[in-house]
Parts: C-alpha cells; sequence; structure tokens
C-alpha cells in the first residue's frame, strides 16, 4: 500500500523552479529519507504533501487523501516537525503539548494525560514543569517531535529534524522514529546527514534541481556506483600492470598515484573478487603490498548523484 505519492509535482516562485516534475513513492510503515542539495525542493516537496503550499501542477496523495481535493482529510491523519522548532518559549513542556491536544479536539483531561503520556516516554518528565526558553535545543527539538505525535499519525513529515543537537537528543530522536515506524506510522524525513538516512530509511530518494534522480534502498544505492578497489604496490614499473588488471572490471579507467604507488579503481558490485584480483595481480607479475576493497558510502553516492550541483551550483536556488 502506498502511504505517499506523488506524481509529477511543479511548483515554482516567480522565476525559481523548486519542483520540476518530481515523482515519489513511499509504502505505509516505511521509512523515506528525502536527500538533495541544500536548496534541491526538499522542503518544498514536503509543503506541498501536508498541503500547506499547493502544487502548480501533478498531483498528491497522503493516506490515500488528495492532498489538493481533500486537504481536511489529510491533516487529519499527518503530524509534521518543519526545520525550526514550532514552541511556545512562554509556556511550560507540558502546557505546549496539552494546548495542542484540546486543539485536536481530545477534550480536557484526555489532552493532559497524553501530554503527560508522551513526556514521560520520552525522559521529559523532569522538564516538563519549566519554561521552554530554559530548555536545551536538543530538548526543544524533541518536544517538537512530540507535538507532531499528540494523536498518533498514520503519516509523519519530519523536515530535517535532528539538525543543530547533540549526538544523545539525535540518538533519542532515532528511537524514536524508529519506533513509530514499528508501529504502522510512515514516515518521510528530510536530513543533511547522510548516516543518518543509511542508518534509519527503509528507501532513499535523492532529488536535484527539484527532479528525483535517484531512488531506492541504502544498499541497493550503494551497489549502483559500485566496490572501490585499491592495489599498492611496492616499485613504481607495477603501476601500469596494475591498472591494467583493474581496468578489466573498472567502471570508469582507474587512476594512477605515483607518489603514494597506488592504483584505485572503482568495480561493478559483485563483478570479481578479492582473492579473484590478488591471483589476476599475481599472474601479471605486480608485487602488490596490499589490496583492498571497500563498499561505497552514502555519502559518495550523494556526490555521484548530484555532481552538477557540487560543480557549478545549479539547485542553490530552489528551496
Amino acid at each position: 500500500m502506498k502511504a505517499i505519492e506523488a506524481i509529477g509535482l511543479t511548483k515554482s516562485f516567480g522565476v525559481v523552479r523548486a519542483l520540476d516534475t518530481f515523482d515519489l513513492t513511499v509504502p505505509a510503515g516505511t521509512i523515506c529519507a528525502l536527500l538533495g542539495p541544500n536548496g534541491a525542493g526538499k522542503t518544498t516537496a514536503i509543503r506541498i504533501l501536508a498541503t500547506l503550499i499547493s502544487p502548480d501542477a501533478g498531483t498528491a496523495s497522503v493516506a490515500g487523501f488528495d492532498t489538493s481535493r481533500q486537504a481536511a482529510l489529510v491533516r487529519g491523519c499527518i503530524g509534521l516537525a518543519g526545520q525550526h522548532a514550532a514552541v511556545d518559549d512562554d509556556l511550560t513542556g507540558r502546557e505546549n503539548l496539552a494546548i495542542l491536544g484540546l486543539m485536536h479536539h481530545l477534550g480536557r483531561r484526555a489532552a493532559w494525560r497524553r501530554a503527560d503520556e508522551l513526556l514521560a516516554c520520552h525522559g521529559l518528565t523532569d522538564a516538563a514543569g519549566r519554561l521552554v526558553k530554559s530548555w536545551s535545543g536538543g530538548m526543544r527539538r524533541r518536544l517538537d517531535l512530540l507535538a507532531s505525535l499528540i494523536v498518533k499519525p498514520a503519516v509523519l513529515f519530519l523536515d530535517e529534524p535532528t539538525t543543530g543537537v547533540d549526538p544523545r537528543s539525535r540518538a533519542a530522536i532515532w528511537s524514536e522514529v524508529r519506533s513509530l515506524a514499528a508501529s504502522g506510522t510512515t514516515v518521510l524525513l528530510t536530513t543533511q546527514y547522510l548516516d543518518e538516512a543509511d542508518r534509519l530509511a527503509d528507501g532513499v530518494v535523492i532529488i536535484e534541481a527539484g527532479r528525483t534522480v535517484a531512488t531506492g534502498s541504502p544498499d541497493d544505492l550503494k551497489d549502483t556506483i559500485g566496490t572501490r578497489v585499491a592495489v599498492a604496490v611496492e616499485h613504481a614499473a607495477d603501476l601500469p600492470a596494475a591498472a591494467a588488471v583493474a581496468a578489466r572490471w573498472a567502471t570508469r579507467p582507474p587512476a594512477v598515484d605515483t607518489d603514494q604507488l597506488r592504483v584505485t579503481a572503482r568495480i561493478a558490485a559483485g563483478s570479481v573478487t578479492l582473492p579473484e584480483l590478488v591471483r589476476h595481480l599475481d599472474a601479471a607479475g605486480v608485487r602488490a603490498q596490499d589490496v583492498s576493497f571497500r563498499r561505497p558510502t552514502l555519502d559518495e553516492v550523494f556526490l555521484d548523484r548530484t555532481w552538477d550541483s557540487a560543480r557549478d551550483g545549479a539547485g542553490m536556488v530552489h528551496q
């Protein structure tokens, strides 16, 4: 079942096209990380899906409801935590949550009870009676996340939920996101931390200049750019032969470092094993000091798929 679906979403702000026929599909009960360079269109996509703005073209549905024609129904089944904590500094943590509960028509007793439940479950009971202005940034961010859970949402949108928080608060937010997904909530998050996406997400969507440029699980996306092979040799005279061996499986010409006496290459995942490569090097007479395989990181996938933005700044004009 598709919890979130976007087809051909397009949105412009004046002369700036923030989304350009953007597509997205998120299965129910999964965590999807939406990644992209600064200004690639991530926040615009979240705002459309959360019914905060309307697209110029294309369609989107959340929990089976059309975001344009059934916006009220969409709002009734989603939670949203934006890039900046939207809590009231001059209220206590408990008051912030209880007031939101009243706004969700829980009733006075139920609203206060729900506030206490959330604060207790997430280790914030001791701070619940203090004004939020006295809370740390990480605690405020966690409170903002709890505010989106007053009524458990079918779909939760998190726009850079851990930006600027300390490692302990970050780990607590990760734990909560995992728990929500395990209980059936679909989570769509944007993040600038690639390790966060790698650890949390079932699926990853990379967006650049308002368009989807890659989609898949973190492991599948890593496989698309292959394995990094490094061969260190004893003598510079061995470099050409080592490069020739690596080139048999390389997806692009191997790089030769004459200072470090090293050949590096990107090879297709699973195309050759380490023992096989060593045997081929031996057969070619290469005196190798070290041969290593390293799987790419999600950061490398990101840079590979968003090279245009890294090179010339394209995509830095969108939001």
